[in-house]
């Protein structure tokens, strides 16, 4: 999944990263190749990211024939993350790779200076239901070579309150082997017991995303689909969870770069911005042709009447 609105919004988001917040998640339909409708938490007028993570999408649970169709599109200054529940999807790109990525395991897509991508759900009885994140790259590898890399084991760690699994970054002793480049959290949280306390590090900034059921977090009910984003300083996380409920906790060093973020690029200015819309538009060797089983392309959007404003 990507940000394929035919027009993207203009999220003037900040982050006063003290301050817990409530994000109540709001519908998006994707382009008409895509049959996913998806449930977007950031970017948010009210949080613009949490560490590098800058864009949540959950889309599901949908039958799956048919369930998603996302045909050539590109990304810059990013990493996109794929992280499934249920069902398969089929991912293609640019730079040769082809993977058919399942619940536990990872897709992480480093854009660098371009890239581009197609996403197809694998038909079946079963129902697709996933997360895609944004990681904003840092300006030491917004440029950088692109790379995939697919993990079909990740890190486990199960205790007697809850499964653990570590896709990004480090938790608890856990180190994920997916290259990243910041201090960043990925986490899924399947809990074992109704209650779970949570260590964290008191230097970084932490989101919990509820996936399945919901949570009392340190007193505050959190509902199915919501992200409570934490802010910075806490040591700790008490959740109470209803039962079969799903979580990822999502965490990183404060992202302290300003960025512009329009369609499915990221870049530092508007004129950047620009340069890589007419480079998608031209079929620049920015971002190569590829042979793909969808055979489409999505076009760029216009750009709004505006000048674009990192923030």
């Amino acid at each position: 999944m990507s940000n394929l609105e035919r027009e993207p919004d203009l999220v003037e988001a900040s982050n006063a990263a003290e301050s817990r917040r409530l994000i109540t998640p709001r519908k998006v339909s994707l382009h008409t190749r895509s049959g996913a409708m998806v449930n977007r938490t950031l970017p948010h007028r009210e949080l613009r990211t949490i560490g590098p993570w800058c864009f949540i999408d959950q889309f599901g649970p949908v039958l799956n024939q048919g369930a998603m169709r996302v045909a050539a599109h590109p990304h810059t200054g990013l990493q996109t993350v794929t992280w499934l529940f249920s069902d398969s999807v089929l991912h293609q790109d640019s730079l040769g790779s082809e993977s058919i990525i399942r619940p536990n395991e990872l897709n992480l897509m480093t854009a660098g200076h371009g890239v581009a991508h197609t996403e197809l759900s694998v038909d079946s009885e079963s129902t697709l239901h996933g997360v895609q994140l944004w990681v904003a790259l840092p300006e030491n590898a917004r440029n950088s070579t692109p790379t995939f890399q697919h993990l079909s084991e990740i890190p486990t760690l199960e205790t007697s309150q809850a499964i653990f699994k570590v896709f990004a970054g480090s938790f608890a002793g856990v180190t994920s082997p997916a290259k990243f480049y910041t201090d960043i959290v990925g986490v899924q949280v399947e809990p074992l017991s109704s209650e779970i306390e949570i260590s964290l590090t008191p230097g970084l900034e932490y989101g919990l995303l509820v996936i399945n059921g919901t949570a009392i977090v340190d007193g505050q009910s959190v509902n199915e689909g919501e992200l409570l984003f934490l802010g910075v300083g806490a040591d700790s996380l008490k959740i109470v969870a209803a039962p079969n409920s799903l979580y990822l906790l999502l965490g990183g060093a404060s992202l302290n770069e300003p960025i512009v973020m329009w369609w499915n690029f990221i870049g530092r200015s508007h004129e950047e911005i620009v340069e890589m819309r007419e480079a998608w538009e031209s079929h620049s060797n920015r971002f190569p042709e590829f042979e793909n089983v969808i055979g489409e392309r999505i076009p760029a959007p216009q750009l709004p009447n505006i000048r674009l404003t990192a923030r």
